[in-house]
């Protein structure tokens, strides 16, 4: 049997999604931006898809940009964001555990001259609102927080921190990446009072490579990439017309079957921390109110490494971190200041509306078995 527990890393493709994607790839291919009718069949299919989309965002179809993927839409939010209030504003806030592909756009910028200011969480995995704030002044022109943390699975209170941002300073603007919490949990961009927002597919089961960026009416974001008019010059290059598609209907279901979904993965959360409870060598890392999709633990004295490859044997799929970071060490663990042999051994377990709970108990045995085994060795 295999148990495929690294769903924040990937999820598989669901088979309506997959049928659609087919269609449109064979039968409905033509490039949107061309003048005759198979042009103009592809450009319906793809403002149908943007509309699907925003309607699940809770956005006019106006403010939704198609991407490669959140780390492209993550980097325009960044980079963008930044020149557009670098004048007055240079100052860039955002948290320690943020995803790499908004740490190191502002890291970059920091190194240009952007005054960057990292909030690290506490040992508990929770991000101090009052620090985040603290940290706004006149000279903050962005602040970038993610919905939910990838790795450990906080829940940040984007709505009443943009709110608070947004009275101390009207200026600012606030970017958040909801690429782990897109179709899990309730998300209107005009509730939560964001400029920007970043979305992906492959996270709600349709492709790799398709993301996409809201941007609030008023907000003028200039291009980072040029050499076409599609998407108002704003984000050129042929439109993935199938992946665009595939986006907003994965959305539009996991939209459909959230509160379902978040019992499901919530009574899976339990049933694994039950069986956790009981190991005096496994500490859990997740705060007890994130997300129920994603536990982050450590089985102790056996590193994240050799535990993965062990489980893989057994057609047991987890992950030691963000799958971007290619089993580096996690900067999420190590800015939450845990020790170092604690979050060597971190596995992070994540699951989908697809997963079944015979899982949990073939991981559970995987982990049972890896630490006799590996402990006699």
């Amino acid at each position: 049997m295999e148990c495929y527990l690294d769903n924040s890393a990937t999820t598989r493709v669901l088979p309506q999604v997959a049928d659609t994607v087919y269609k449109v790839l064979t039968q409905q291919y033509g490039n949107p931006s061309s003048l005759h009718k198979k042009g103009l069949e592809a450009e319906l299919i793809l403002e149908g898809a943007r509309r699907d989309l925003a309607q699940v965002l809770g956005c006019d179809s106006s403010e939704v940009y198609f991407t490669s993927g959140g780390t492209e839409a993550n980097n325009w939010a960044v980079y963008s964001g930044y020149e557009l209030r670098r004048r007055r504003a240079t100052g860039i806030v955002t948290t320690a555990f943020e995803h790499s592909s908004v740490i190191e756009p502002v890291q970059f910028l920091a190194e240009k001259g952007a005054q960057a200011t990292f909030v690290a969480p506490d040992i508990t995995g929770h991000i101090d609102p009052a620090a985040v704030l603290g940290a706004v002044d006149e000279n903050t022109g962005l602040v970038s927080l993610m919905l939910v943390n990838n790795e450990l699975g906080t829940i940040l209170p984007i709505k009443a921190l943009a709110a608070q941002i947004k009275r101390k300073n009207p200026q600012v603007l606030v970017h958040c990446d909801a690429v782990q919490g897109f179709g899990k949990l309730p998300l209107s961009v005009h509730s939560l009072g964001v400029d920007m927002l970043t979305v992906t597919g492959h996270k709600i089961h349709a492709p790799k490579g398709i993301g996409a960026l809201y941007i609030k009416k008023g907000v003028h974001l200039k291009p980072i990439i040029r050499g076409g008019q599609q998407q108002k010059r704003l984000r050129p290059g042929t439109e993935n017309v199938a992946y665009a598609v595939a986006l907003a209907q994965a959305a539009q279901i996991a939209d459909q079957g959230r509160v379902q979904n978040t019992a499901h993965a919530t009574a899976l959360r339990d049933k694994l921390l039950g069986l956790c409870a009981q190991n005096s060598e496994v500490a859990v890392n997740s705060p007890a109110d994130g997300l129920p999709y994603i536990v982050n633990l450590s089985v102790l004295g056996i590193r994240s490494e050799t535990l993965l490859h062990f489980l893989a044997e057994q057609g047991i799929y987890v992950s030691s971190g963000s799958a971007c970071a290619k089993g580096g060490p996690s900067h999420v663990l190590r800015s939450t200041g845990m020790d170092l042999a604690r979050a060597d051994s971190a596995l992070r377990i994540s699951f989908s509306a697809y997963t079944d709970e015979r899982e949990i108990d073939c991981l559970y045995q995987g982990i049972c078995q890896a630490q006799a085994t590996l402990s006699r060795r």
